[in-house]
């Protein structure tokens, strides 16, 4: 497949790039706790490589992961979700790892941070010389952020902006897409990343409960088929609004 890594292209490369489709994707995650069976990263992971995906088949380019900077003491599974320790027994991790204040900075100057290093980071997109940027939150929690920079930025931005989640926009067919680490997430890393799954870690007993799963148990019922279908729809209805966005803006200016 052709290039489509912002940070391993050539100048030229990017020029002639930009030149035909200047979108530009900048897929955003944490790293968290989703079950034994898949990679902590999962969230980074599956934004960056769908965004790679949609790239390659729509054009436009894919910005590096944004891994860090979120809040780490609120919607963090191993912060909010986790009242019986079970989560960090199994990383290996004391209490005391993910106690309140743990960041050294309140929860609300961390959400300030995260929302002020978007808003950098939309206006040196910009600044690369593109007219549409997708901010794409595998984060769930991650899109108000996402959100809240993207409206700051249109005071005095020039570039559209577009900031989704994914399963929002795949509701109409798939109707209980969009979970944590359950059959959707589950299913959507085995098409984009298997190396980074592994369900057998799980009890086959499904009488065990999961640890920090939620939504459908992902035993029996992720596989590579469905994500490849829910991987599909995503692409095309997103390369389909990035290009509307990107007429528009054409037509505009």
């Amino acid at each position: 497949m052709r290039k489509v890594r912002y940070e391993e292209m050539l100048p030229d490369e990017i020029v002639a790039e930009r030149t035909q489709t200047p979108i530009a994707y900048l897929p955003i995650g944490t790293m968290e706790w989703h079950g034994e069976h898949l990679a902590v990263g999962n969230d980074a992971l599956k934004a960056h490589a769908l965004a790679i995906r949609v790239a390659e088949r729509g054009g436009g380019l894919v910005f590096p992961p944004l891994y860090y900077g979120e809040n780490r003491e609120d919607s963090l599974m191993e912060f909010d979700y986790d009242p019986d320790g079970r989560i960090k027994e199994k990383m290996v991790l004391s209490k005391e790892s993910f106690e309140p204040g743990y960041m050294h900075k309140p929860s609300y100057l961390q959400d300030a941070f995260y929302t002020e290093l978007l808003l950098h980071i939309l206006f040196e997109i910009e600044s690369l010389g593109f007219k549409v940027i997708v901010i794409l939150a595998g984060h769930y929690p991650l899109l108000r952020h996402a959100q809240e920079a993207a409206k700051e930025y249109s005071k005095t931005g020039k570039a559209k902006v577009w900031t989704i989640i994914g399963y929002e926009i795949v509701r109409d067919v798939i109707p209980d897409a969009g979970d944590h680490a359950g059959k959707w997430e589950t299913s959507l890393l085995i098409a984009l990343r298997p190396e980074c799954v592994d369900i057998s870690r799980l009890a086959d007993d499904k009488s065990i409960p999961l640890v920090g799963v939620m939504g459908t148990d992902p035993r029996g019922t992720a596989s590579k088929e469905f994500g490849e279908f829910a991987l599909n729809l995503l692409i095309d209805r997103i390369v389909a609004q990035t290009h509307k966005l990107l007429e528009q803006e054409r037509e505009l200016g």
